[in-house]
């Protein structure tokens, strides 16, 4: 069984910085292969696409709102990924949901919320403006 537990979250004035984390656990199951996302959603909201990197690393993604702001990234070795959030605005505010794909290796990183299996529990985030 995948569980994946992010942290991190918080409330954090307009123009601040946050680092979000999720931590993967589980037997045999080691993020190095497979895809990684993030989602958030604010209330009344539909979940929206963050961010996603490839199994390998080599290939990214981003949500229009959060490109050249955000940046997702990967230690295999902690079997982590992060989430670093810069230049935050209000806007932001949001529950934020690391999610992890089933498909082994995958041929690209999916940005769509039905292509992830694994999901975690979310952390609040809240830009104050």
């Amino acid at each position: 069984q995948v569980q994946l537990a992010e942290s991190g979250g918080g409330l954090v004035q307009a123009g601040g910085s946050l680092r979000l984390s999720c931590a993967a656990s589980g037997r045999t199951f080691r993020i190095g292969n497979y895809a990684m996302g993030w989602f958030r959603q604010a209330p009344g909201k539909e979940r929206e696409f963050v961010a996603a990197i490839s199994w390998s690393g080599g290939s990214l993604s981003y949500g229009d709102p959060v490109k050249g702001r955000f940046t997702i990234s990967r230690d295999n070795a902690k079997n982590t990924a992060y989430l670093q959030m810069n230049s935050l605005k209000g806007e932001d505010t949001a529950v934020y949901y690391c999610a992890a794909d089933a498909t082994w290796r995958s041929a690209h990183e999916p940005t769509a919320v039905g292509e992830y299996e694994y999901w975690g529990q979310g952390t609040q985030v809240t830009v104050s403006s």
